[in-house]
């Protein structure tokens, strides 16, 4: 994959000439509290420097310890097309490229490095990341040899493959920092003392495979225009394809022959021979000697397929469905004037509040229900995706993989609400992924900026060595430890490798040693805290001491926290101190799993492995640590902010034009889900796609999903439905997305929508509008970066950029190429397409001045007067940043796509006990509130969305408010009854044809539902049960918060859902019965115990009443039995298990029963009927 810089970066001045070894350190080896000459600087947009606040003399007197790093050293921005940096040192020797670029990757993944704002950005080399040691050649701080200089305890330097870098021919194993002091002093080998003999040019790869790269076609064959485009894009220039035209898949035949060494015999096509076409190692270079080209390719119409097809529902279901709702329209109207008509006369108040309720609900039921009339299917073909690039084909005879990259965001914010066990299950999982592995970069987003976040990780990397290799070996689903090593059932089923229960055994051992290491680390940081603390503090005292001080006075020592290699963690101390609280940290940037290799690298036998990995490659994606710059009084935006910071930080480290989004306790069920996003970006309109998602599934759930967990009717009902229209609204979590898409570009073809018409248009069964689509051209940013403009029309972009995107100049000029490397393959019929064989470009080196250059991107400031978190990236504003974020990609035009798998792509844990959940529910709710009173109001969309799309999230802004109805004709039953009233005159023949319907008619259509979905009964009622809990207790909370938030600007908190298990580890199911008051329970209770003490008294009024209303009475028993039913989950919740109800609860209870019956007698219905009937025989209550 081609790297985002556009340039190669100028060198790194870390140290100055003089004796090799010697520079800054003591004879020992360890670190010296003699000031370093050294430089401070920070690069400008342009690539400059400019001085900070902080200098020399100031951090003169700063020991190393308190500085928390070995030495500092300059960071210089990489080369721009406006700034092209020049030697550091023009006296200097020339270094060998490869040995340079390798040694460097190896002091960056052995780096930590931190900054910020008006800060030095600093790089502490990290000779340990934890207690324990592991021994993976991309590991940050594996173990290896030690530099020969006499006096230097550095790692000697090892390339990618973990073997040893010897620059010279004697053999003399020396580190990076004293390679570049000897080529800057008298560039001599401290071994043999003979001069380093450097070639003049770099090495040359022998790789033939980069013979065949492919790069963005020019606009025209204008050279100054061409030189431009490939100086913004980064890539090499294109050879001459095999191709005879622009986005055709004509063969040219004399073209192949001459570049393949094909031959042709009499009549037919004379292959080389068996073998002849490739090598065996799956690559050219030393492994092609002979000059072979690779296996026979398969030249047929493969290619051709579609990646993925549309399934549509059948017209047996489909049409019965939208004929049921077109009824059932018709008499919810029908029944709504019957109601209007025919008032109540003797409650006009009961009859008015209900009617305004029933308009009401039959208002949000067609919101509801109007864009669930097109539900689609999709299918995927994995096979072609493989076939079509991933196989040797002309254009690409060595097949390597052509899939474009993809950036994983993995976020945590709490370690003791969000377990760092669970987060290290789902790092593994999305390690051992089927995804290309120079192509996968993995981001940790630790918000808290905590120590056992960062050492979790590193043991989660380390443990990763052993557990993807063995997951890659025998072919393991799901590919999360955790969850693999509890599944019930026969492990070795479908295994044929005689050594799976040997090695499963083994991995196993090591999975339960990696958990206790992990559930430890708490302990062993305090342990290991406390102990340098103490230390520190005897060292002040006796400090003290020597300088004549008073022994009795207090010591300014802070409570730090420390590293396993005895430094101060730089982000939030467990005791908070001065720049070191969780919203007072520097930024953090450590790459836990340096970038793998462009070949593979198989394992061995050795005895040192734990399983035998002869046959099986063991490379491992890139892994990087990042925390973003907190500081007080600044708006972090939460989770948004932090997403926004991942964005920024892997388009400078990896640039994946598209990235998946997973919360950290989601984990990949399905080794194979990233693939299956491909097949929709990658086939025919897939530029046209913003997004993916998936749908969640949940573990750990009840079996009887008391409260909904699952929430099946929205991820199989309301989602394949939306997927029919302009694609799925983005929930959070599982989803893929267009990093262009995120920077707030347009699509490359926009089609506006004709509101009503496209309603009519879908409800017509059988019948298909042509789609006309306006092929125009973009006009947005992207044109001035992937087509040829005026020098003015440059001068306006570069004066764009800024206010966009911010300062960075190695982030605008990602953009270009995460555009071009996320297009389709050049076919017919394919619009913005790219060349066959263009990503096949190895990755280039991580460096220090593009991880300087990513802790500048996250840095709380950058985001200053920019458009980010307003039209770029994930929008700030609301709770539910994910639902905004969604809107707006399709406000612009966007379409997504719903992947439902056959085998679950994701899997996570969801709150099972009842408070958690009604505080999830609260919060989606109040963001939709906040959606609502927002500009991000569908009513305001634009005329790209289609018109169901915008009743979907019309619908989306507007639900939580029938909580207020819904409140309301919860109390009508009880009222009817404590009233001997009822919402209609009488039960007539009309009013229970209409009631009778319109239930019938609700009831088919769950059933339809049913079975166009897959869904089960249950489930749909399980959904209605907590509509009405949710409505009666969270929604309305969040009305009235919502309400608060635009009327007197009250601000609104959330804290982390829990994600860890109960205390009873016997019982997996232990936190559904604990109860946790809350006062969203007050509602749901009052309106229980309101209707159970209606009903005895309506009972009890129509027994001992001389003229019984039989008719009354059934119709309001059986109203508020309906809510009786539906509240049942939430009453059984409130009994907890074992007799643990909360005493509360029975005190909320006694009280509104007490309130509830002087309510009542204070309104004494009975007396003016007894005055009607003439008293007596009527029961009164004392």
């Amino acid at each position: 994959m081609a790297s985002p810089r556009s340039s190669k970066t100028g060198g790194l001045g870390f140290r100055g000439g003089g004796q090799p070894g010697n520079m800054g350190r003591a004879p020992n080896g360890s670190s010296t509290n003699i000031p370093v000459e050294v430089h401070h600087g920070r690069g400008t947009p342009s690539g400059r420097f400019m001085n900070l606040s902080r200098d020399e003399s100031e951090l003169g007197g700063v020991t190393d310890s308190e500085m928390g790093s070995d030495y500092l050293y300059t960071v210089q921005i990489p080369a721009t097309p406006d700034h092209q940096l020049m030697s550091a040192n023009p006296s200097s020797r020339s270094v060998d490229s490869a040995i340079a670029g390798k040694a460097e990757q190896q002091f960056v993944s052995s780096t930590i490095f931190t900054g910020g704002f008006k800060s030095v950005t600093r790089g502490h080399v990290m000779e340990k990341m934890m207690e324990s040691e592991g021994n993976h050649p991309q590991l940050a701080g594996a173990r290896g040899p030690i530099c020969a200089v006499e006096g230097c305890d550095g790692k000697a330097m090892r390339d990618e493959r973990g073997d040893d870098m010897m620059p010279c021919d004697c053999q003399f194993r020396i580190c990076r920092d004293c390679y570049i002091d000897a080529l800057n002093g008298k560039g001599v080998c401290p071994g043999c003392k003979d001069e380093y003999r450097v070639p003049d040019e770099p090495l040359k790869h022998t790789d033939s495979r980069r013979d065949d790269l492919r790069a963005l076609p020019p606009p025209n064959s204008d050279d100054v225009t061409s030189g431009r485009m490939d100086r913004r894009l980064s890539l090499t220039k294109q050879k001459p394809g095999l191709l005879t035209g622009n986005n055709t898949t004509d063969f040219d035949h004399a073209r192949w022959l001459y570049q393949t060494k094909g031959t042709y015999g009499y009549g037919n096509a004379l292959w080389p021979k068996e073998d002849a076409y490739g090598s065996n190692d799956g690559g050219g270079g030393d492994g092609n000697p002979t000059g072979n080209v690779g296996a026979v390719p398969e030249f047929n119409d493969k290619s051709r397929r579609p990646l993925s097809r549309k399934v549509n529902i059948s017209a047996g279901i489909l049409s019965p469905y939208r004929l049921l709702v077109a009824i059932r329209m018709v008499v919810l109207g029908m029944f709504l004037a019957w109601r209007i008509r025919n008032p109540n006369v003797d409650a006009v108040w009961l009859w008015g509040m209900s009617v305004v309720c029933e308009i009401w609900f039959a208002f949000s039921w067609i919101l509801d229900q109007l864009p669930k009339l097109c539900p689609i299917n999709r299918m995927t073909d994995l096979t072609v995706l493989k076939d079509k690039f991933e196989t040797p084909r002309p254009e690409n005879p060595t097949g390597r993989s052509d899939l474009p990259g993809v950036d994983v965001f993995v976020s945590t914010a709490d370690p003791e609400k969000e377990p760092p066990l669970t987060t290290g299950n789902t790092i593994l999982s999305i390690l051992a992924s089927e995804y290309p592995l120079e192509k996968l970069a993995i981001y940790l987003s630790d918000d808290g900026g905590a120590l056992l976040s960062f050492e979790a990780l590193a043991e989660a990397a380390s443990f990763a060595r052993i557990w993807v290799p063995f997951c890659r070996k025998h072919k393991i689903e799901p590919r999360n430890p955790e969850t693999y090593f509890l599944l019930r059932g026969d492990p070795t089923k479908g295994k044929t490798r005689s050594d799976f229960v040997k090695d499963r055994r083994r991995v196993k051992r090591e999975y339960d040693e990696f958990k206790v290491r992990v559930n430890g680390l708490p302990e062993a940081i305090r342990r290991r805290s406390d102990a340098y603390n103490a230390h520190e503090e005897i060292r002040a005292k006796r400090s003290q001491i020597e300088s004549g001080g008073d022994p009795s006075d207090p010591l300014m020592v802070p409570k730090a926290t420390w590293m396993a290699d005895g430094t101060h963690w730089p982000g939030t101390w467990t005791q908070s101190g001065k720049e070191h609280g969780r919203g007072d940290h520097a930024g953090i940037i450590q790459v836990m799993l340096a970038p793998p290799t462009h070949e593979p690298l198989m394992g061995s036998a050795d005895e040192e492995n734990v399983i035998d990995t002869t046959d099986v490659d063991i490379r491992l994606p890139m892994l990087v640590y990042v925390s973003r710059e907190k500081r007080p009084g600044y708006d972090h935006n939460k989770k948004a902010g932090a997403m926004n910071a991942l964005v920024r930080t892997s388009a400078v480290m990896s640039n994946g034009p598209f990235i998946l989004n997973l919360d950290c306790d989601h984990y990949i069920f399905n080794s194979l889900a990233i693939r299956e996003a491909m097949c929709f970006f990658m086939d025919k309109g897939g530029d046209r796609l913003a997004y993916v998602q998936f749908p969640q599934r949940f573990e750990g759930v009840d079996p009887n999903d008391r409260y909904a967990n699952h929430n099946t009717v929205f991820f199989d009902v309301n989602m394949r439905a939306l997927d029919g229209l302009q694609g799925p609204v983005y929930v959070g979590t599982g989803c893929v997305f267009r990093r262009i898409a995120l920077y707030g570009f347009d699509p490359p073809r926009v089609r506006e929508h004709g509101g009503c018409f496209d309603f009519f248009c879908c409800c017509c069964a059988g019948s298909k509008k042509k789609n006309q689509i306006m092929h125009t051209k973009r006009v947005n940013e992207v044109t001035g970066m992937t087509e040829h403009t005026s020098d003015e029309d440059d001068d306006l972009e570069a004066s764009m950029l800024p206010k966009r995107y911010g300062q960075s100049v190695v982030f605008a000029s990602s953009i270009a190429v995460a555009e071009f490397q996320g297009r389709p393959l050049a076919d017919k019929g394919v619009l913005n397409s790219r060349p066959v064989g263009a990503l096949t470009v190895p990755r280039e080196p991580l460096d220090a001045s593009t991880v300087a250059e990513a802790i500048n991107v996250i840095s709380c400031f950058y985001e200053d007067k920019t458009e980010w978190g307003g039209r770029v990236g994930w929008i700030y504003g609301s709770v539910t940043e994910d639902v905004v974020t969604g809107f707006r990609m399709h406000n612009r035009g966007w379409r997504s796509i719903y992947c439902v798998t056959k085998r679950d792509a994701f899997r996570g844990t969801a709150p099972i006990n009842l408070t958690d959940r009604l505080h999830q529910v609260l919060r989606w709710a109040t963001g939709s509130v906040e959606i609502f009173f927002s500009r991000n109001n569908a009513f305001f969309a634009s005329p790209r969305m289609k018109f169901l799309q915008r009743v979907a999230y019309l619908n989306v802004g507007i639900y939580p408010f029938t909580s207020i109805f819904l409140l309301v004709y919860c109390f009508l039953p009880a009222l009817s009854l404590f009233t001997g009233q009822f919402i209609v005159q009488t039960l007539n023949l009309s009013f229970l044809i209409y009631l009778l319907t319109i239930t019938v008619t609700l009831c088919v259509l769950a059933i339809l539902e049913v079975r166009w979905s897959g869904i089960t009964l249950e489930e749909w009622w399980r959904n209605e049960q907590f509509w009405v809990i949710g409505g009666t207790s969270a929604h309305v909370a969040a009305v009235i918060q919502g309400l608060l938030k635009v009327m007197a600007g009250v601000e609104i908190s959330f804290t982390l859902t829990s994600k860890s298990a109960g205390e009873d580890e016997d019982d997996i199911y232990a936190d559904l019965y604990v109860v946790k008051w809350t006062s969203l329970m007050i509602p749901p209770i009052t309106i229980g115990l309101t209707n159970i003490i209606a009903i005895a008294v309506g009972v009890s009024r129509t027994i001992y009443s001389e003229i019984p209303e039989w008719s009354k009475l059934i119709g309001g028993v059986f109203f508020s039995l309906w809510v009786l039913f539906h509240l049942y989950p939430f009453a059984k919740g409130l009994m907890g298990k074992g007799g643990k109800t909360p005493t509360i609860i029975y005190v909320w209870a006694g009280l509104l029963s007490v309130i509830i019956s002087l309510l009542w007698l204070y309104i004494s219905p009975n007396a003016n009927r007894a005055a009607q009937v003439g008293g007596g025989g009527i029961f009164q209550f004392p």
